[in-house]
């Protein structure tokens, strides 16, 4: 089981899910994916800013999903992971 960039996935994972045109359509933990299969395998539970779920879990294409660590970096690499000078 991988992700959209290859990164092996496990349940859970913290995990954000993209449609076709890049749009997020899913934001949580995946769990029950079971190995073999990196489409329509498995569920996302969304999460909220505190950390609990939000609601009713989603359907997880693994092959649609990144984990949110390497959306991390790749926001670091852009210098969008620090918020602007100001007030």
């Amino acid at each position: 089981m991988h992700y959209r960039n290859g990164r092996e996935a496990k349940n859970g994972d913290k995990i954000i899910q993209l449609d076709g045109h890049g749009a997020v359509v899913a934001a949580g933990v995946l769990f029950n994916a079971t190995p073999g299969n990196d489409y329509c395998n498995g569920w996302i539970v969304p999460v909220g800013m505190d950390g609990g779920p939000m609601g009713g879990k989603v359907g997880a294409c693994l092959c649609d999903c990144l984990h949110i660590d390497d959306l991390v970096a790749i926001l670091a690499k852009k210098g969008l992971d620090k918020r602007p000078d100001g007030e």
